[in-house]
């Protein structure tokens, strides 16, 4: 890629990295246009104020535009959307793979008397440390105040 390719992209991405923008783009997608209020509930958790500086900028890049009826996408931001549309395909099978590594089973813990353990020593050469002492009830350490 060129460096004025890269200067695009990076362009591109910084304005779409903003806040709620991507969100903004996305509640337009199906080509109807919103009114203000329609889509700050349809982008959902957004502040006006958010909104507004979002639409503003969205506006100056050509990507949203305001008619009589709300706002909707451009031309320009039609074909963003329609590049960005494998998105919503790649997403589903994205998150269908992140539950199937949540449900399996962890790969057991390598046990202390394996040969692969780590050495407990922090040195090469240094002799082991001692184990530590089982706590008991009898420690030095009183017991929590609870105030009654």
């Amino acid at each position: 890629m060129s460096t004025k390719e890269n200067a695009a992209v990076s362009q591109l991405l910084a304005l779409l990295e903003a806040r709620y923008a991507l969100r903004v783009l996305w509640a337009l997608r199906d080509g109807h246009a919103q009114t203000f209020r329609l889509l700050q509930d349809s982008v959902g958790s957004i502040t006006p104020n958010t909104l507004n500086t979002r639409i503003k900028e969205l506006r100056e890049a050509g990507l949203v535009s305001h008619g009589g009826d709300g706002y909707s996408l451009t031309v320009s931001g039609q074909d963003l959307l329609k590049r960005l549309s494998d998105l919503q395909a790649f997403a589903g099978k994205w998150q269908l793979g992140q539950v199937k590594k949540a449900a399996a089973p962890a790969p057991p813990a390598p046990s202390s008397n394996s040969p692969s353990a780590p050495p407990s020593s922090s040195s090469p050469g240094a002799a082991p440390s001692p184990a530590p002492a089982a706590s008991s009830p009898s420690s030095s350490v009183p017991p929590l105040d609870t105030g009654n």
